[in-house]
């Protein structure tokens, strides 16, 4: 099993960050970028937990769920991730989300 607290601390921070943000932030860009990487990581976990079955898209909630579908997303990566490589290019996935939506 590959350690993973890098992973969940990163996107624990991004979504704290999004719960702060003023309705404004979340409206201009942050609600969007964390859906759009909700999404990919969603992807992410479903390719490698069922190789060769069509991903799902995970459905646009709104922008006040923004924070819990990226939370959701990474935590479910975490369980199907199989190195630390893996781990480093979702933390970074996560890190230049955050710094693209502004909070």
């Amino acid at each position: 099993m590959v350690d993973t607290t890098r992973l969940t601390r990163a996107v624990d921070h991004f979504a704290d960050r999004l719960r702060a943000a003023p309705q404004s932030r979340l409206q201009r860009s942050a609600a969007t970028e964390a859906l759009r990487l909700a999404r990919e990581l969603a992807q992410w976990a479903q390719v490698l937990e069922a190789p060769g079955v069509e991903p799902r898209e995970m459905p646009d909630a709104g922008m006040f769920a923004a924070a819990d579908q990226v939370t959701v997303a990474v935590h479910d990566l975490a369980l199907v991730l199989e190195s630390d490589e893996q781990v480093s290019e979702a933390v970074r996935l996560v890190e230049e989300a955050q710094k693209r939506a502004g909070v």
